[in-house]
């Protein structure tokens, strides 16, 4: 497969790009798709090979397989990135990239509303490394430059945030970073390179969990981290290191799924909004926290800096007991109670931010609820909630 991406293709459309990246069939038989290569050893024809380092492309199996350097290529190609790599789960992609960006001694800057287990990373993780965290409110925009200290290498931020959904100015936090020489780290696992082409937006390393929308069928553990050109060579040293290599079925499985992703995401989209316009009428709801809402106080922003939306997002209910929620959601037939998100099946579950909140307040006025809207028909949904909401009323 060669490593360069054809000039006409730079020039296509997502919805185009994403049906050819990564793809070869001329190095597989004429075969559409790469298969999967399982492997630990590789051969060489001589010892001259052997103990050259150029000009080889595989050494062994934790450098990478024809199968998963057909998805770091695809995704560079669709992200503009100088360069992928695997990880085997969304919360490894974004440890692998605070590594990349951060030393001992270092501090960092990370948004208030950031995904729950990459928080407990830089809390746990990087202070034995004697590495200093600050959180900071997700809303900061160009104010972010009062807390920048001489030894800031990197801000994460995450755009919507997890389970509250605030949407950060980036371009406007990334210009402030690079003022002062700083990385800036994305999850950007909500929107994908589809809906947010974050290294155009000012981003140096984007982290993707490969397990939501680019599988889109709740069946593999995957994360991917892009790299600018700036930061391309530091990411690919630090992922060599570690090692911590994604399995080829998982990564097959990826590419498969990523042929279609554009148009899931469309769907999602399409999806999410009308369960959450319909949400934001019932009586029950207190609002609705969906970037693409008009509603939404970084609507704005959203529209700005997105291509579109997906079909996660959060409710906050009026006030009710936790037995009146608990009835609503465990009578649920076609809403299941899981963590994650993005396939084609639809998910809720109830959560609290303000347990883990440093910098910014989350204080709803009623109990919140994170939905994840899958591929049923939008009609069926709303009758299973509706049902859900009179066992809600029945417990009042």
């Amino acid at each position: 497969m060669s490593k360069s991406t054809p000039q006409s293709r730079k020039a296509m459309r997502a919805r185009t790009k994403i049906v050819y990246a990564g793809r070869a069939p001329e190095d597989q038989f004429g075969f559409v798709n790469t298969p999967i290569y399982r492997g630990s050893t590789v051969l060489f024809p001589d010892v001259a090979t052997l103990e050259s380092r150029a000009g080889t492309r595989f050494r062994y199996g934790t450098y990478g397989t024809p199968t998963t350097e057909a998805l770091e290529q695809a995704w560079s190609e669709i992200s503009g990135a100088a360069d992928t790599v695997l990880a085997p789960s969304g919360l490894a992609a974004c440890c692998l990239a605070l590594l990349t960006a951060l030393s001992s001694g270092d501090h960092v800057l990370v948004t208030d509303s950031a995904y729950g287990p990459t928080r407990s990373f830089c809390e746990a993780f990087l202070t034995r490394m004697g590495i200093e965290t600050t959180f900071y409110d997700p809303l900061v925009g160009a104010g972010i430059a009062a807390l920048f200290r001489p030894n800031t290498r990197a801000v994460l931020v995450e755009a919507p945030g997890s389970q509250s959904f605030e949407i950060q100015d980036i371009p406007a936090i990334a210009a402030v970073a690079h003022e002062r020489n700083a990385c800036v780290i994305m999850d950007n696992t909500w929107a994908t390179p589809l809906f947010f082409p974050a290294h155009e937006r000012g981003v140096d390393l984007s982290a993707d969990a490969g397990t939501k929308y680019l599988s889109g069928h709740s069946d593999l553990l995957l994360g991917l981290v892009s790299a600018n050109a700036k930061w391309a060579k530091k990411l690919r040293q630090t992922y060599q290191l570690f090692s911590n290599c994604a399995g080829q079925e998982d990564a097959w499985l990826a590419l498969r799924g990523l042929r279609t992703m554009d148009l899931r995401l469309r769907e999602a989209e399409k999806q999410g909004l009308a369960l959450a316009r319909w949400l934001e009428s019932r009586p029950e709801v207190s609002r609705v926290l969906h970037p693409a809402l008009e509603s939404h106080p970084g609507h704005a922003i959203w529209k700005r800096d997105f291509l579109g939306s997906t079909g996660l997002f959060s409710v906050i209910l009026k006030p009710a007991s936790d037995q009146a929620v608990a009835a609503m959601l465990d009578g649920l037939e076609l809403f299941g109670l899981g963590y994650s998100w993005g396939g084609f099946e639809s998910l809720v579950v109830p959560f609290d931010c303000s347990s883990y909140r440093a910098a910014s307040v989350w204080a709803p006025e009623g109990p919140a609820l994170r939905f994840s809207v899958g591929l049923e028909d939008i009609e069926d949904l709303q009758d299973d909630l509706d049902k859900g909401f009179a066992r809600l009323r029945a417990q009042a």
